[in-house]
């Protein structure tokens, strides 16, 4: 077997996830539930997505930390990617999550907590990227950067995990209001929610290689 398949194993593994979490999500039987009917298939989209951010964000953090420590390149380029791609999948945890509160809640907007909170999480780490832009020294910008994004992470786990808990919600899991594993007893759904979060997660991985490798070359042809 050629050595590039033991290099691009997880590529293709993201793939084949990913397609079968389409085909699967949209087609594979999913339970009847009351109000929710067949917008249940929106799980394998929505939620992955936001589980993608998290963990995304949570690496970039990381390297955050790691540029503080060791004032490395490479790992300001690392926390600069795996941020762009984690607001990525927020922006299309939203957007996914729009479409199905539409059709389950009567809007796509509602002003529930949780929509709210990810809402300001989100304008967080947009202002993380207007900073960076905005400063013109490597170092300065690498340095102020990492330490904004350590203040954005530490903001995004109270407002999508704990505020939204504490006041009235419809949102599955907020505000009293049961989440899924409560409706979910006959599994149906979960053989196609845990493939698609490691797919969706996968594929943020891949975009952030991608974007850290054209980073690095754009930074060798302006430095000849």
């Amino acid at each position: 077997m050629p050595k590039s398949f033991y290099k691009s194993w997880w590529k293709i593994l993201t793939i084949l996830l990913l397609m079968y979490t389409v085909i699967g999500g949209l087609l594979l039987p999913a339970p009847r539930l009351n109000i929710l009917n067949e917008t249940i298939r929106t799980l394998h989209f929505h939620v992955p997505m936001w589980f993608g951010m998290i963990i995304l964000l949570t690496i970039s953090v990381v390297y955050s930390i790691k540029y503080l420590n060791s004032s490395k390149q490479i790992h300001d380029e690392l926390a600069i990617g795996f941020a762009k791609t984690g607001i990525l999948m927020g922006i299309l945890g939203i957007l996914t999550g729009m479409v199905w509160a539409n059709f389950t809640w009567g809007e796509p907007w509602s002003g529930d907590p949780k929509q709210n909170a990810a809402a300001i999480a989100l304008l967080i780490y947009f202002a993380y990227l207007v900073l960076r832009g905005s400063l013109q020294d490597p170092q300065q910008k690498a340095r102020i950067s990492a330490i904004y994004n350590i203040f954005a992470f530490s903001a995004l786990i109270p407002l999508l995990f704990i505020l939204p808990r504490l006041t009235d919600s419809l949102h599955p899991g907020s505000g009293g209001n049961p989440g899924f594993n409560a409706y979910d007893l006959d599994s149906r759904l979960r053989v196609v929610f845990y493939p698609a979060v490691v797919g969706w997660t996968l594929l943020g991985v891949w975009i952030t290689s991608i974007s850290v490798r054209y980073s690095n070359a754009k930074n060798q042809i302006e430095e000849i």
